[in-house]
């Protein structure tokens, strides 16, 4: 079977290894994001997130898990990224303090609710740390692939005040993947609209790419 082409193929360097169910939906948000791009993730985590039987603990642990990974891709940036202007570590610390925040944040409001937040998962970006090029570029995806599942679970979920939370982080992750489309010199926002697709093209071509 021919293998299909990724519009998003900064994200095969992306790694999210972990059981729980917030991991399994991260792994098909950015396998969504890959193949049919980052505005497809909505429509994906829509679906998804209405099967649950949790409700908004299911949605706050995958949003945890979104956070993690992108907090982790910071904290290593910070980090690593040696070959980096001064102006883009300083974002890079910026949002990583954000990202930070959110976690610390939505673990609360998991156990506010009784549940049980879920572990970090084990995550790798492979060598994108190597220039400031590479890791503005997977940073774009991974805020914009953030804002459309936070869009996409909206609809979700049941709780005024968890659905006031996971908006005013939403608007903050917005702004993130404005300031990155700056810094590499894209147009903050192209279109007035995202694109919608039908849930079921965006399933079909996400679902071999998924592993539980």
């Amino acid at each position: 079977m021919a293998k299909t082409p990724l519009t998003l193929p900064e994200l095969e360097a992306v790694e999210v290894h972990g059981m729980s169910r917030g991991a399994f939906l991260t792994r098909g948000a950015l396998a969504t994001g890959a193949i049919l791009g980052g505005s497809a993730v909505g429509p994906f985590v829509r679906r998804a997130v209405a099967q649950e039987t949790g409700g908004d603990v299911d949605i706050l642990n995958f949003a945890l898990t979104l956070e993690y990974l992108e907090a982790a891709f910071y904290s290593r940036a910070v980090s690593k990224g040696r070959n980096m202007s001064a102006e883009t570590m300083r974002l890079a610390r910026e949002i990583r303090d954000n990202e930070t925040a959110h976690v610390d944040a939505i673990v609360q409001t998991i156990k506010m609710l009784g549940g049980t937040p879920v572990a970090a998962p084990t995550v790798g970006f492979g060598n994108v740390f190597t220039s400031e090029r590479t890791f503005l570029k997977l940073a774009q995806t991974l805020e914009d692939t953030g804002v459309s599942a936070y869009n996409g679970a909206a609809p979700s979920i049941r709780s005024r005040d968890v659905l006031n939370a996971a908006g005013s982080i939403v608007q903050v992750e917005a702004r993130h993947a404005a300031l990155i489309r700056l810094m590499r010199g894209v147009t903050p926002a192209p279109s007035a609209f995202d694109p919608s697709l039908d849930q079921q093209k965006v399933l079909a071509a996400v679902t071999p790419f998924v592993r539980a």
